[in-house]
């Protein structure tokens, strides 16, 4: 299907369907998740032109039509199917990971305001299943699951000033440095 895109329009009405896009409430959560000041993207608000970069972006992280960013006409979605997401998932067992299918899961157990995981998959160990994001840009307070001297777990993992880290949930908390442990990723949801 065929549609006009105003390069010099105003941008303002396209933005406020990114932010609808991703699930977000306010203008600040989207230009954190974009790693952008939020006075540089009330700039680009006020400015106008067509923000292809974030348009762009969009897309590739939500599945979003670009019809529907770009017009507000058409489907936001090409299909009901995006609702769903289709995750690998991985066993627990003594330490050790192990493929164990996939798992069929609903996109609207995620709070809303926050951005989709971008590189999901499911772990199933005796206590609960997780959704656990491989993508992260850095470290901060939270549940992890991380590799120590090849055993992997799911634990809590709090910073501390100079690069270390607390950890706990399993047995005597310590401290080390972050390089010290392997993270493989950032628990986003908890399921008992």
């Amino acid at each position: 299907m065929k549609f006009d895109i105003d390069f010099e329009g105003a941008s303002a009405p396209i933005l406020d369907r990114v932010i609808e896009a991703y699930g977000f409430s306010t203008k600040m959560l989207l230009a954190d998740h974009l790693g952008m000041a939020p006075s540089t993207l009330s700039g680009r608000y006020k400015r106008g032109g067509f923000p292809a970069d974030i348009v762009v972006r969009c897309m590739a992280e939500t599945g979003v039509q670009l019809q529907w960013l770009v017009t507000g006409k058409g489907k936001k979605f090409d299909n009901d199917e995006l609702d769903i997401l289709n995750l690998p998932r991985k066993k627990l067992v003594d330490g050790q990971l192990y493929d164990s299918g996939y798992a069929m899961f609903d996109k609207v157990f995620f709070r809303a305001g926050t951005p989709l995981p971008l590189e999901p998959f499911c772990l199933l160990d005796e206590n609960a299943q997780y959704i656990i994001d491989r993508k992260y840009a850095e470290i901060f307070d939270g549940e992890w699951l991380v590799n120590i001297e090849g055993k992997v777990s799911v634990r809590n993992l709090v910073r501390i000033p100079i690069k270390k880290v607390r950890v706990s949930g399993i047995g005597m908390a310590f401290d080390c440095a972050i390089d010290d442990i392997d993270v493989l990723g950032k628990i986003v949801l908890t399921i008992n």
